[in-house]
C-alpha cells in the first residue's frame, strides 16, 4: 500500500497496537463467561495445581544466550512469557513495585508473582529494595541487565508488528489500533 509507513518510522499506531496486545496479555483471566475471575478452567482458576493451563513440563527453546525463552533461565515458555511480563511492568513502572503489585499487573496470584520474582533475582533481571514506607516489606526493581532485556525484547517486538503490518494502510493502522485498545481496556477493567 502506498500510504503505509515503512518500517522503523516510528508510528504512534504501532505503539498503541503494541501497548494494546501487552495490555491484552497480561490479563489471562477473562470476565465472566469466559471463566469469571478464575479463568477458563472453571472454579479457581486454569487446570494446574497453580492456577492456570498447560502444567506440565515444555521443552525449552534455545535462546541468543542460551536455553529458555528471550535467552534466559528456564522454566518452560509460559514461565518465560510471564517473566516478560513481570519484567515489562517494572520497566513501566515509575517505582519499584511490592510483590502484591506486580502480581496484579501481570495477572498472576501473589504466591506465583513471588516465584518469578526470586527466579528473575537468580538470573540478575531485578534486585529486591528495602520499601522506604515499611522496612518489613521489599520492592522489586530492574536491573540494569532486565532493562537491557527488555529494550531488546520491546524493539524485537516492534519490529515484528512493523513486518506485521506492513500492508496495512496507515487508515487500517489506526484503526487496529483504536479497537486494540478499546478490547484491552473492555476486556477487564483496571482495578
Amino acid at each position: 500500500m502506498t500510504d503505509a509507513s515503512p518500517p522503523g518510522s516510528g508510528s504512534p499506531d504501532i505503539d498503541a497496537i503494541a501497548a494494546a496486545l501487552a495490555r491484552l496479555r497480561g490479563r489471562g483471566r477473562g470476565p465472566a463467561g469466559f471463566g469469571g475471575p478464575g479463568g477458563f478452567g472453571g472454579p479457581g482458576g486454569g487446570g494446574g495445581p497453580h492456577g492456570h493451563h498447560g502444567h506440565r513440563s515444555m521443552p525449552e527453546r534455545p535462546g541468543p544466550e542460551g536455553p529458555g525463552p528471550f535467552g534466559f533461565g528456564g522454566g518452560g515458555r509460559m514461565a518465560g512469557l510471564a517473566r516478560m511480563r513481570m519484567l515489562e511492568a517494572l520497566a513501566g513502572a515509575s517505582h519499584a513495585l511490592s510483590v502484591s503489585e506486580i502480581g496484579e499487573t501481570i495477572g498472576v496470584d501473589q504466591p506465583r508473582a513471588s516465584r518469578l520474582i526470586q527466579q528473575a533475582v537468580e538470573l540478575g533481571l531485578v534486585r529486591r529494595e528495602a520499601d522506604p514506607d515499611d522496612a518489613r516489606r521489599t520492592r522489586v526493581a530492574l536491573t540494569d541487565e532486565g532493562a537491557r532485556l527488555v529494550s531488546g525484547f520491546r524493539g524485537q517486538r516492534r519490529a515484528h508488528l512493523e513486518h506485521a503490518l506492513q500492508d496495512f494502510s496507515d487508515a487500517e493502522r489506526a484503526e487496529l489500533a483504536r479497537l486494540l485498545t478499546k478490547l484491552a481496556t473492555a476486556w477487564m477493567p483496571e482495578r
